[in-house]
Order: structure tokens, then sequence, then C-alpha cells
């Protein structure tokens, strides 16, 4: 069991920011207590509670550079709620003014919105400190105190990430290859040959599964590059140190994994009916599987800091299959035709045939290429190019600009800013209006659980009132059956620890933790029993606040988003297109720009699946596209799959002119999703009729690229018809 939990993503996760919170509050309650100054406790607590909440992911020069804006945001939003307590209208123009400000910091990076977030937070947390105490000199305790909880936790982050400076990456890493063995579990699921299998349905679960695969290759590659040293070279030799060079190999080999594994050679339904009789689709399933689970293993070695134990039986698995295609490949035409009665013309099957060998090859490259994943040492990889894009803004000029870009009424983040700021004045003129001396817990639910998007405020809400209830229940439990001070110090640090551990993965049990912590440390100043119904009534207000204004003040509806995204993915795919035929007109090279186009086109492929996925959280009259939406979201991915295919079978060191059909086909493909993106956003109806036959049936003796090259083009060329009324019926033309 032990061994489990550590090889459990979440309890690593947990392991490391807990450890990090445990010293920070461990310290700042045994100093407090030390001194004889268990007033100061709440603020520092707190302190440290905001500056964990503005941690992000970087090197330590990134961190350092970090925690001082983070500083300077405090500093600056601490002073100003300490000198306005006192004036009720001067405070809610300075909440409200920060929440619109401080999201526009999101514009810039993730980093930046971490921190507009957190000071955001801080600000409450300032007012919830210093609130009654009227004895207090302006400017002056609480608001340094905070701070200083604050840099303490920043500072130990900042060394923490010194001293190990590949953890953070290693579970990034470990997170991504167990994505992928998900991906690859599910993927081979489509290789059954069984009648009455909902084929969509688990097309659907793919696609969704794709859009995790690619949130852990960005998180991945944010992590690599904050910790790339600024004049690395873009080879693996130059990369950087041992550690970090080793893991560029392994994102690196991840991202050719990924579209290795997101290829499709051909519709799996005509599969499945073509060689019902036969164990060659039980074969690819086996390898498939086998494949996934060496990137589970190396998942679970990585969080371990270990050895791969074993891997999966999928080289011999390879084996059984070349020797059932093999065997396929020997029957007389005469069997071909009797197999193939009640599936089709007897003339496809062989085609049929070519596509799974085309399947055993590139499944045999995934074998290769996972060997420099699992034993990066062993089989590195030559001549790998490892630049990676850096999107954070490069200077005060373009940060500026990307702020400035965000004034405009489609932007997200204003109007969640706004949404954010009407509903803060709404709960302070509450407070104000109702006496609630307690009522800044109503403006820090609403801060916590307000979110851009309807869907995620409301599972967020939900999670907050479950959380903040059940934490009610044992900080009545703990006060009870522990009255002792000391002990009850104890509870509140590791209270404080699962807050900060849990609070991004397991929000209900995080915000169990901070009502906790709320009780045990208000009850060493007084009566922690009395805070128990004003915390569960605040919740409730704040949380209710938060839904209405989520739905009634500009609200971000994903549904009237699906066109947009659609048209972006169409877009994406043809840019992406686009690279692949220059590298089988130039050889095969995994440059920047290649690599680039590919991410974009699973970037727009995931933003689209996420964006469904709260599209059926929005009310009901909201989601009458919505059916449309997951089956244009299918068929588009089934697109992208067979793109990717093509990206998989090109070769190194081999260029080729394209024949004329084929030029012709590359061209007419680019230009059908270029016109289909601008009939969704409003553009030219109707849409021209697309004809596969442009481009020539594969011969017989066609081989290699010629031979992937037409075959692919032809199933995508095939699937536009298809594509295009769904994307019509999203738009809702």
């Amino acid at each position: 069991m032990w061994h489990w939990n550590w090889q459990s993503g979440w309890h690593y996760k947990f392991l490391l920011k807990g450890v990090r919170a445990l010293i920070a509050l461990g310290t700042v309650v045994a100093g407090a207590w030390w001194l004889d100054e268990t007033a100061a406790l709440i603020p520092l607590v707190l302190g440290v509670n905001a500056s964990a909440l503005a941690e992000t992911d970087d090197s330590w020069r990134g961190r350092l550079r970090a925690l001082l804006i983070t500083l300077l945001c405090f500093a600056a939003m601490a002073l100003a709620v300490q000198f306005t307590l006192h004036s009720k209208p001067a405070l809610m123009a300075v909440l409200a003014l920060a929440a619109v400000g401080l999201a526009l910091l999101g514009a810039l990076s993730e980093s930046y919105r971490a921190i507009g977030s957190a000071t955001l937070i801080l600000g409450l947390y300032t007012a919830l400190a210093a609130h009654g105490d009227e004895a207090a000199a302006p400017g002056l305790p609480h608001a340094l105190l905070l701070l200083a909880g604050a840099a303490w936790y920043g500072l130990l982050s900042v060394c923490w990430a010194a001293w190990f400076p590949n953890l953070q990456v290693v579970q990034n890493l470990a997170l991504l290859y167990e994505a992928l063995g998900e991906y690859l579990r599910l993927k081979s699921r489509l290789f059954e040959p069984v009648r009455g299998v909902d084929i969509e349905r688990r097309r659907v679960g793919l696609a969704l599964q794709n859009g995790r695969v690619v949130q852990a290759l960005n998180q991945t590659k944010e992590s690599l590059l904050s910790r790339r040293p600024r004049h690395a070279g873009p080879t693996l030799e130059t990369a950087g140190p041992r550690w970090l060079r080793l893991a560029l190999q392994q994102y690196l080999v991840a991202q050719d994994l990924h579209e290795r594994a997101s290829s499709s050679h051909e519709n799996y339904d005509l599969l499945a009916q073509s060689f019902f009789h036969s164990d060659v689709l039980y074969r690819c399933q086996r390898v498939l599987a086998g494949v996934g689970q060496d990137c589970t293993r190396l998942a679970q070695a990585l969080r371990l800091q270990g050895p791969v134990e074993a891997v999966s039986d999928s080289q011999p698995a390879l084996e059984d299959l070349q020797g059932s295609i093999a065997l396929l490949e020997a029957l007389p035409e005469l069997a071909w035709a009797q197999r193939e009665q009640g599936a089709g013309a007897p003339v496809a099957l062989p085609l049929r045939l070519r596509s799974l060998r085309a399947l055993a090859r590139n499944l045999a490259g995934m074998q290769k290429v996972i060997r420099s994943a699992l034993w990066p040492e062993q089989y590195p990889l030559l001549q790998a190019d490892t630049s990676l894009l850096d999107r954070g803004p490069r200077n005060l000029a373009e940060a500026w600009g990307r702020i400035r870009q965000q004034f405009s009424a489609s932007s997200v983040l204003l109007r969640h800013g706004l949404r954010l700021a009407v509903a803060l004045m709404v709960a302070f003129v509450w407070m104000t209006v109702s006496g609630d001396e307690h009522g800044f817990w109503i403006l820090l639910t609403i801060v916590f659980v307000c979110r851009p998007h309807y869907g995620d405020t409301l599972r967020r809400l939900g999670q907050r009132v479950g959380g903040t209830v059940l934490g009610l229940m044992v900080g009545w439990a703990l006060l009870k059956l522990f009255p002792g001070v000391l002990l009850q110090s104890v509870f509140t640090v590791a209270a404080g620890v699962v807050f900060v551990a849990a609070r991004q993965t397991r929000y209900t049990l995080a915000s169990g933790a901070i009502t906790i912590l709320v009780l045990l440390a208000f009850n060493q100043v007084g009566n922690g029993f009395d805070l128990i119904l004003p915390r569960l009534l605040d919740t409730l207000i704040g949380a209710l606040i938060a839904g209405l204004t989520v739905w009634l003040v500009l609200p971000n509806w994903q549904s009237r988003q699906l066109p947009r995204l659609a048209a972006q993915l169409l877009r994406s795919q043809a840019a992406y297109l686009r690279e692949i035929a220059r590298q089988y007109q130039s050889g095969k090279r995994e440059h920047l720009d290649y690599r680039l186009a590919r991410r974009n086109a699973h970037n727009a492929d995931a933003a689209l699946s996420g964006a469904l996925r709260e599209v059926f959280d929005e009310p009901a009259y909201l989601r009458r596209h919505g059916a449309a939406g997951m089956r244009f979201m299918v068929q588009a991915h089934t697109l992208l799959n067979y793109l990717s295919a093509l990206g998989a079978h090109r070769l190194e060191g081999q260029a080729q002119e394209f024949a004329p059909d084929v030029a012709q086909a590359v061209e007419l493909l680019l230009n059908t999703l270029a016109d289909t993106a601008a009939a969704i956003e409003g553009g030219v109806l109707p849409l021209a009729p697309v004809d596969a036959a442009v481009l020539a049936t594969p011969t017989e003796t066609e081989v290699g690229p010629d031979l992937v090259l037409r075959s692919q083009l032809h199933l995508a060329l095939s699937l536009v018809p298809e594509l295009q009324r769904q994307a019509l019926a999203l738009a809702g033309r």
C-alpha cells in the first residue's frame, strides 16, 4: 500500500507541495508561540497561504523574480485595504478596481494570472485579519505581518527550486506519460472487431483524453522552458545539465509518440468488417495497449526517481502482428472475395490490407520511439532540435500590448474581471446593510469560486460549499475533543498543509482544510465555536451571489464560442498539413516550425473539446448546438488523426516531389479547410462540393511515402463532406 501511495500522481504532488507548506506554517506557528505573539498568528498564516496561491512552476531565478513582483503587488494591495478599512465606499472601490486590473494580468502568462488572483485574496485576508481591531495603527501591523508570512513562504519556495531543480519537471513528465498511457489504452479499444460497439462514444472519450494529453504536454514544455539556460544551444548536447537533457529527450519522445498514437490509417468500422474473422485487429490492440503500459510504467519510474522495473511484451506482440499480416497477404484472391462478402466490394480489401501494413509500421515506430524515453541514455535522439517557443512577453512594451488587447467586449479576462467586481460590490453592499461583522468571508467565497466559465464556477461553487460543511464538522469535533491550544496549533499547521497541497486537485478537501484552519486559528485569539454558523451562512451567501453573477452579468457562454473555436481548429489543421507537405518535400526534420504547427493543431482540438465539456454544464436553452458540436469534434479529431498519420510516416533524408494529383489534393484540402472555417464564422455559402476522385486510387505497386500520401489524403478528402455538414450545423446554418 505504501508503494502504491508513492506511485499515485496525486500523492506525490501532495508531498512536493505539502513539505514546503509544512516548513513555512510550522516555523510561523512555532515562532508565534516562542515569542508569545499568538495575536500575530492569523495574519502570518494567511500571508503564507496567499504566497502559496501565487506560486507557479519555475526555476529558482524565475521564482525569485516572481516573488519580488508578488511582494510588490501584495504590499500595494495590503496597504490600500488597510488605509481604506474605515471608509467603506473607498474600500469597495479599491476591491472592485483591483478585481478588474488583476484579472487582466492573466493576459501576460499563467504566472501573472496566479499572482493577480493571490493579490486580490491577500487584500481580503488583510481586511479579515484587521477587521474589528480599532486600536491597530493604519498601515502598519497586519499588512506587515501578512507580507512577512508571504515573504517567508516565497523564500522557502525559491530555496526549494534551487535545491531540487528537477523535481517538478519529473512530476510533469510523469503526468504526461500517465496521460499518454491512458490515451493509448482508449485508442486500443477502437481495434475490437466486435458487432454492436458504440465506436462514436469511444471516439468522444478519446478526443476528450487527447485534450488532457495536450494540457500535460503544454505544462511540461513550460516547465522545461523555465529551467532551460538562456544561452542553451538547439541540440541535446548543448541544452543544459544532464538531467535537463534527459528530460528534454523524454518530452520530445512524448511529442513524437503523441503524433503516432493519434494517427489513423483507415475507418475503424471498415477495418472491423473486413477483418472480422481474423485475429489481426486483436494483435494491433495488444501492441498498442502494450506501448500504453510502457508509458504508465515510465510514469511510475519517474515519480520514484528509479529505473523502469519491467516493460510490456509489445515486441513479441508486434512480431505476432506482422506474422498475421503476412498470413493475410498469402491468402488467394478467391479467399479475399469470400471473406469480403457483406462488407463491401472485394477490391476494397487489398486497400485496407495496405492500410493495415501502414498501421503496423506506425506501431513498430512507436515501439522504437518509446525506447528513447524508457532508456534515454542507451537510445539517444540524434540531431534533435530542442528549441522551445517562449510565449511570454519579452519586454514591458509587449506586456502592455497584451493587456491593451484585452480592452474589448469579447475579452474573456475583462468580462471575468468586471463580473467579479460586480459580485464583490453586491456582497459588500449586503455586508454593510446586514451588519455582518464576518462579511469578508462572503467576498472570499466569491473570489475563490468565480471562474471565467459558467460550468467551472458551478463545480467550484459546489466543492466550496461541500468542503466548508465538511470542514465545519471536523473543526467542531477538533475544538471539542482537543481543547488544548498547543494541540490545536498542530492541527492548524496540518490543515494549512492540506489546503496548500490539495487546492489545485482536490478543492473540496482544500475548502474543508482552510475552514478548519480558520476555526482553529481564530480560536487562538477568541472563541472558535462562535464562528461556525457565520462561516456557513457567509459561504452560502457568497456562493449564491457568485452563481447569480456568473449567470446574469456578462456571461461567457461557451456554447456561443463553439463556431469560433471550430474555425480556429480547421485553420490550425490546415497549417499543420502545410508543414507536413513541406516535410515530405524536404525530408523529415523535427524543427520548431513543424512541432509548433503540430502543437497548435492539437491545442485547438483540446480547446474545442474543453469548451464542449463546459457547454453541457450551461443552461439547457443554450445547448441547442451542443450535439452538433460533439459530432463536429469527432469528425475534426478524426481528420487530425489522418493528418497525424501523414506526419508519423515522414522519412528522414527522403525528399520527394509530389505527383500532380497529389499536389492538387493537398491544395484542395487546404482551400476546403479555409473555406469551411470562413463559412462557420459567417462567410460565403454554399460551400463547394469536394470530390476525392481528384486523387488517383493507390495502385498495387505503390509503396512507402507515395502509398501513405495517397491513402491518407483520400481518407481526409472523403471525410470532408460530413465535416462540412456538421460544421454548418454547429454554426446554425
